[in-house]
């Protein structure tokens, strides 16, 4: 497969790299509500995930979109129980959709408390049901760990195991925990993939996957190339500062 690289924007910090995603998740879910009734949107966890949920509860974007006509699906997941402090879907909850008043209905969640296989299978079995046979979202959200993963495909592992199966559940080594997380297949039918980042901790891990060979066992981010959607990378001066090419599409002020 031929990486995709995408478009790159760079903001200056990461309050600003959290209104920028805030606004993509906006936009995404207007154009998609505007052709098809609803949004199907897969949150992410993380920093900057949380700080762009906490701007999308508050005006002016709270009040941008019909947010009942949005469903939220997750990429990865921890397996933990939903009331656990390291849960995505808790932060998630916490931070975007209990304040939007969301209802359960349109909460798709990863049942990180079931046995890892099982939730797993359980998982697939509801975007299939919900997104269709090839599941298709109008929005995947992701970060990018320092080591270069994304969702919960760590280094280490082909990213393409068991990719017919829309969702794994990974033992992860290094965490020496199992993890929850779609494969690139369900990433990668999206309409459009987000990929959000910052800090100087990420800066070589962003350089490698922009600019570096491609070996998606050791970088497995680099697996994300939209088959018939697009690709766009927000991330901040920080986590760019490693990069050698003139890739920027437009740096926001």
């Amino acid at each position: 497969m031929t990486r995709t690289v995408g478009n790159l924007t760079v903001v200056k910090d990461p309050g600003a790299l959290a209104q920028v995603v805030a606004a993509c998740v906006v936009d995404v879910a207007r154009a998609a509500i505007a052709v098809e009734g609803r949004c199907a949107l897969a949150l992410a966890g993380g920093t900057t995930p949380k700080a762009a949920y906490a701007l999308l509860t508050a005006p002016p974007l709270r009040d941008a979109l019909d947010w009942s006509k949005v469903s939220f699906f997750f990429g990865d997941e921890r397996c933990v129980g939903p009331d656990d402090a390291q849960s995505n879907y808790k932060m998630a909850y916490d931070a975007l959709l209990g304040p939007l008043g969301i209802s359960p209905a349109r909460i798709f969640r990863m049942r990180g408390e079931d046995e890892p296989a099982t939730a797993a299978r359980d998982y697939a079995t509801i975007l299939r049901r919900e997104l269709g046979d090839e599941p298709r979202l109008d929005l995947m959200l992701l970060g990018m760990g320092p080591d270069g993963h994304t969702a919960s495909l760590f280094p280490g592992a082909d990213p393409f195991e068991d990719d017919a199966q829309l969702v794994r559940a990974p033992f992860v080594t290094k965490l020496s925990a199992y993890r929850l997380t779609v494969t690139p297949r369900v990433i990668n039918a999206a309409h459009l993939v987000a990929i959000a980042t910052a800090g100087p901790q990420k800066a070589a891990a962003l350089a490698t996957a922009l600019e570096g060979p491609r070996d998606p066992i050791h970088c497995p981010i680099q697996v994300v190339a939209p088959a018939r959607g697009h690709l766009t990378w927000l991330v901040d001066r920080a986590a760019a500062a490693g990069l050698k090419n003139p890739l920027v599409k437009g740096e926001e002020p």
